[in-house]
Order: C-alpha cells, then structure tokens, then sequence
C-alpha cells in the first residue's frame, strides 16, 4: 500500500507549493 505514501506526499508538496505561492505571489490570490 505505498501508493497511499505516495499520495500523500503529493498532497503535502502540492500544499507547500501553494502555502509558497500565497506567501510571495499574494495578488494572485485576490
């Protein structure tokens, strides 16, 4: 069942990914 590893780290990168963008693009958000 690793894929469930898998997707989860997927989840949490596309999050950080996101968090990141918020943090330095904030008028993309608006």
């Amino acid at each position: 069942m690793t894929w469930i590893y898998v997707l989860g780290a997927l989840v949490a990168a596309a999050l950080l990914a996101y968090l990141l963008c918020a943090l330095l693009k904030p008028e993309w958000f608006q």
